[in-house]
Order: C-alpha cells, then structure tokens, then sequence
C-alpha cells in the first residue's frame, strides 16, 4: 500500500480505530481533529503522499502548533494521535520506517511567546549581506515577514502575483486555504524591489518560477531553508533571544499593540479564525509594559541583578 495519500491513510487508521478497537465516538472525534491539523498542515508544505512524511515535517508541525497558540495538553495529545497513525502507516504497509517514533514533544515553559525587543529586530533586519543576491532575497524575507506577520508557510508560498503595489499589500492564502490581504510597510516594500530587480533574476536563472522567493533556480525557497538562514542571521546579529520565524510573527503582533493598534486588526492580519488566539499579545504587551515600569520607575520594585 505504499505511495498512499496522507488523507487516505488518516481516514482508513480512524476506521481501524473504530471498527477494529472499538474506541468511543468522543475518541474517534478526538483523534479526528487532531489529524485533521497534520492533514491541513502537510497540505500547506505541499505534501501528499505518506512517504514524504519525515521526522522533520513532522517535528515542524508540533512546533507550528505551539506557536498557532494550542495549549501543552492539546500538543502532547496531538503528538501521541500522530505516534499512532505513523506506527499504523508501518504496522499495515503504507511505509517501512516510522517518522513519529522519533520526534519529541516541545518543551512548554510560559505559554506567552517570545518577543524580540525593537533593537533586536533592526539587527536581524540589517544582517544580511546586500552585496550578495541571497542577501538580498534574505533580506526581503525578513522585512516581509516582519511587516506583515506572516506564518512561515505563507511567506514561502507566495506568488509573483501575490504583492500589489497600490496600495501595498499582500494577496496571502492561509489556513484553511483562506485568502486574506496584509499591509506590507515601506521598507519592505522598499527590500521586495531590490530583491527583484537585481538578486532575483540571478537566484531564478531564467527558469521563470512563479514563486516569489527562488532558493533553487525555479524552485520556491523552502521552509526548512529558511528556518537554517535566519538562525545563521540572529548568530551574525547578535541576537542572543532563540529565533525562529514564529518569533518575527509574534514581533509583529506585540509591537502593533504596543503602539496603539486595535486588536481586531491585528486579528485579521494574523488571519487568526479566533481573537481568543490574537488576545496573548495583550498579555504579551502588557508584560513588556510592567518590565519597564519595574526597570525605570524610581519607587517600582526593581528588578533582582544577578
């Protein structure tokens, strides 16, 4: 049964799951739900088949969870629904190795995400080698990112024809294949139309790729690609905070609130479904305001030096 579709195999494992075991209704749902974001997310990374699972996808997904706002116990329930489905995909032949024995559960500490202070942000930002086209295209990568908010995934993803000029704004197709339209700031901007006037042609090498961002010639730059650049950046930058492309989201939400914007906006920006989700920037930004009473009122209580 090798070379099964993702969705073939989740949809067979739930009727083992029900037929053979004899799980309750309410486990079946449960384990549906949980797959069902697996499915949605191997969509996204433009994976189908069974055998292009990997430890990797999979270990990037947990991480996408955690970082879309899903509480521990929800990502630790998730992670032993998918251990089962990848030890059902060997166990009935759709593939010889299990990608799920290997991955590990996150490690949850405070559930409000890491933020990089303003300074931090204009390091990374100014780390790229402008004089190389891959700095060029890293360049605008970040700033789009920063700018927009934008997953991982979505920045990816985009198409030559995702970006209009007038006025500037992103044509973004997310979760759930939904379509949504981001503001992109004028530095941005500004980095978008360097990268494609001198660095693009170069990176594509007249293939005529329709993505936006070429890591091989015709070929999108992929999310793993941009996952191992941007740690090599924040090591040039300086940024000692653990980055990801998460981080630069969450950036994104935490200052805009931080300088006056309405949550709703963010929300649709975010293109969260929930505003419950788009709330923990609140919390985020209302942290950072006592940090800096603490730090710099003279009758706070300060802050304990080490």
């Amino acid at each position: 049964m090798s070379g099964g579709t993702v969705d073939d195999g989740i949809g067979l494992y739930l009727d083992v799951l029900r037929i053979e075991r004899g799980l309750s209704v309410n486990s079946i749902a449960a384990y549906g739900r949980d797959l069902s974001k697996l499915a949605r997310f191997c969509e996204q990374e433009s994976v189908s088949s069974v055998e292009d699972l990997s430890r990797e996808l999979l270990q990037g997904f947990l991480h996408y969870l955690d970082g879309e706002g899903l509480s521990p116990r929800s990502i630790t329930r998730t992670v032993s629904s998918v251990r089962g489905f990848t030890k059902f995909l060997v166990l009935d032949g759709w593939r010889e190795s299990d990608p799920g024995a290997q991955i590990r559960t996150p490690k949850f500490g405070s559930r409000l995400p890491s933020v990089l202070s303003r300074d931090d942000v204009e390091r990374l930002l100014a780390a790229p080698d402008l004089t190389k086209p891959r700095g060029k295209r890293d360049a605008a990568m970040l700033e789009l990112l920063y700018s927009s908010g934008l997953r991982v995934s979505e920045l990816c993803s985009l198409r030559l024809n995702s970006v209009q000029e007038d006025p500037p704004i992103l044509v973004v197709r997310g979760k759930g294949d939904k379509e949504r339209l981001v503001p992109v700031g004028e530095f941005a901007l500004k980095a978008l139309k360097l990268y494609l006037l001198e660095a693009r042609p170069a990176l594509d090498k007249g293939m005529s790729s329709p993505w936006l961002f070429v890591g091989r010639p015709g070929k999108p730059m992929t999310r793993e690609g941009f996952w191992k650049k941007l740690k090599k950046l924040a090591l040039v930058a300086g940024v000692s905070t653990k980055v990801s492309p998460h981080t630069l989201r969450h950036s994104f939400a935490t200052h805009l609130l931080e300088g006056g914007a309405d949550l709703r906006s963010v929300q649709a920006m975010l293109g969260h479904a929930d505003i419950a989700t788009t709330e923990i920037y609140t919390h985020v930004a209302t942290e950072r305001l006592h940090d800096v009473h603490r730090d710099a009122h003279p009758r706070a209580e300060k802050r304990k030096k080490k």
